[in-house]
């Protein structure tokens, strides 16, 4: 399954990870706490001298417009990560990574790393907040993350959001409780200076956020289920084809249930299934790991497992709604 990871010539991979591998099994892994410009060269994210450049045009125009460019990590040479308008402000990764920092005011750094050949480049620090659900000799840990990730080509603005992650399959709930806000953007246009403070008052929601989660996780894992109830939850997400479908759509919904029941069940799983957590945890993981990229491409797996794509976000919202509906009424 793609990953997405910047990868140069010599198979170096612009990714680290502390103490576990990621599932791809790419990048490097370290023991120890490291500070974040170490964090930036196990990640061959430092030195990159992003900077925007004329583009001569062969016809007039009424804009200008710039190359965003860099010193590639692996062989020092020039890339083209983006073409912006002369209103974009350039951002260092040194930067993004200064800007979660001290939003925590220090930390642990989990994971950095650079997808989509250079244009989209994330980190995680560990949040002291963690939840445990541990009821009848079921056990399940969810470590939360602050997530501080940016695009170099226009296409994503700078963002810090809280995330919460369950470690056994490093499956990315992010899931949006109802009027809770847990990131903070600034567009490309503006200026991560000065806006520590504000985005700390933004993200002081997150206690808010990831207590409400503690409770709604607490009653799901609480919550016994039948099959048939576990069926019922995957026909109220991903409804069965009409009769007149055509065979195609047949054997594809056949091939999804196959698999989140395969996921339900499997070695991930199996401690919670038979739970209304063990549920959702079973669809939203399919979603992560277990489906092909959209439009024939996989570079989306990587960004959708990360919490970056907002279509799956919105998937996992429904599959949540579902369950809360179906299974916890």
């Amino acid at each position: 399954m793609a990953h997405a990871l910047e990868i140069g010539q010599n198979g170096e991979v612009a990714f680290a990870s502390l103490r576990e591998p990621a599932w791809h099994g790419l990048g490097t892994v370290f023991d120890s706490e490291v500070s974040t410009a170490q964090m930036l060269d196990l990640a061959h994210l430092s030195g990159w001298n992003v900077h925007l450049e004329d583009i001569i045009l062969p016809a007039r125009s009424h804009r200008n417009w710039f190359a965003v460019t860099r010193s590639n990590p692996f062989d020092g040479e020039a890339d083209v990560l983006g073409v912006v308008g002369a209103r974009y402000k350039v951002l260092q990764n040194e930067d993004l990574f200064a800007f979660g920092d001290a939003l925590l005011d220090g930390g642990r750094w989990e994971t950095a790393g650079s997808i989509k050949n250079g244009t989209v480049v994330f980190g995680s620090l560990a949040l002291q907040h963690e939840t445990v659900l541990d009821p009848n000799g079921v056990s399940d840990k969810i470590d939360n993350y602050l997530l501080v990730h940016t695009s170099h080509d226009g296409s994503v603005a700078v963002q810090a959001s809280v995330t919460p992650v369950r470690v056994v399959c490093q499956n990315t709930l992010n899931i949006a409780l109802s009027k809770v806000k847990q990131s903070y953007k600034i567009r490309h246009t503006e200026t991560v200076t000065g806006r520590v403070q504000a985005a700390r008052e933004a993200l002081g929601l997150a206690k808010q956020y990831l207590d409400e989660f503690d409770i709604l996780a607490q009653s799901l894992i609480e919550t016994t289920i039948t099959d048939q109830q576990f069926f019922d939850l995957i026909r109220a997400v991903y409804p069965k084809p009409e009769k007149d479908a055509s065979k195609v759509a047949g054997t594809k919904w056949e091939n999804k249930v196959d698999t989140i029941n395969s996921i339900y069940t499997g070695p991930t799983n199996y401690m919670i299934a038979g739970t209304a957590w063990g549920a959702v945890n079973a669809l939203t993981e399919r979603l992560d790991w277990y489906r092909s990229g959209r439009n024939g491409s996989n570079d989306s797996i990587m960004a959708a497992a990360s919490g970056f794509d907002p279509a799956t976000n919105a998937e996992k919202n429904k599959i949540m709604a579902a369950a809360k509906e179906l299974l916890m009424a």
